[in-house]
């Protein structure tokens, strides 16, 4: 039976809301933690409030937009209530990336999108891509790591890459 798709959430479907909550969850954590800074348990009650209320208004998501950002769209506002309800004041310097979504949004979608591309290759052909293009590693420092030729983590990245491409509709 295939995965259910995390947008079908808004229909109601438990499995699908679980999903939707279980994929929000991590990059709510992340959005607060750079933000907030303060203690682990508020971080958690931040990512509580917001996963509460996307549940709650998951009805009023638009599909035709992106749901990242309906999601930190959220998480904006709740980190704004935190705030005020503390009567805690934002670092001038804390403004701009508190109120800069889009970058983290981005890089966070990003992400996302190269672990989904990844986890379709051949698990030899994706370990080389991490170390090669991701973890910055040479061709002969992955086969050092690998325990094999140097050709060999060449060709690999070139044909996963390939395939990461033909994937996405890119020739």
């Amino acid at each position: 039976m295939p995965p259910r798709r995390a947008d079908a959430a808004p229909d109601g479907e438990d499995v699908s809301c679980e999903t939707l909550l279980r994929t929000s969850a991590p990059l709510l954590a992340a959005y607060f933690a750079r933000r907030v800074g303060h203690g682990q348990a508020d971080l958690d009650d931040l990512v509580q409030e917001a996963l509460i209320a996307v549940y709650l208004h998951r009805a009023h998501y638009d599909r035709t937009r992106p749901f990242r950002g309906w999601l930190f769209g959220i998480a904006r506002h709740k980190m704004v209530d935190y705030f005020r309800s503390r009567r805690a004041h934002l670092q001038l310097s804390l403004i701009d990336d508190t109120c800069a979504v889009d970058g983290f949004e981005a890089q966070a979608s990003a992400r996302m999108d190269i672990e989904r591309l990844l986890r379709a290759l051949p698990h030899k052909q994706a370990r080389v891509i991490r170390d090669t293009q991701i973890d910055g590693l040479t061709s002969s420092e992955a086969a050092s790591r690998r325990g094999i030729g140097e050709s060999d983590v060449r060709v690999s990245v070139h044909r996963g890459v390939k395939a990461m491409r033909r994937s996405i509709g890119i020739t």
